[in-house]
């Protein structure tokens, strides 16, 4: 299953993820995107959007975007469904993935306070 997703984005979180860029100093939209899972399935509620168009040019590969940890990545999700009340199906899991990584990334997007790699790492230890 890993091999075959391929994380679309939207275009809002395509300019989001621009943002981050220039103002935490990460330069790789994947490491950017983990963050913003990590921090979007830290919060028990679900996501308020459900629907997502994937209306930008931005296509990440699964390997690309989980590096070594792509089995840990799946099991955090796996874990979100069925604490949502949803059989880990492989659809589940990839709307799963696209709705907190949507979520986590307009998260980051919002902070005022994120104009570095230092306030990227303390939103994550709060």
């Amino acid at each position: 299953m890993q091999s075959e997703i391929t994380i679309r984005l939207s275009q809002a979180a395509k300019d989001q993820l621009a943002w981050l860029k220039r103002h935490t100093g990460l330069t790789q939209w994947n490491e950017l995107c983990r963050w913003a899972l990590a921090l979007s399935l830290r919060d028990p509620s679900p996501p308020l959007v459900r629907e997502i168009t994937t209306d930008s040019n931005v296509e990440i590969a699964w390997k690309t975007f989980a590096g070594a940890h792509g089995d840990i990545y799946l099991s955090l999700l796996k874990q979100r469904c069925a604490a949502d009340g949803e059989e880990p199906t492989d659809a589940a899991v990839g709307k799963t993935l696209l709705v907190h990584l949507h979520r986590g990334i307009g998260l980051l997007a919002g902070r005022q306070d994120l104009r570095s790699i230092q306030n990227l790492i303390a939103v994550a230890v709060e």
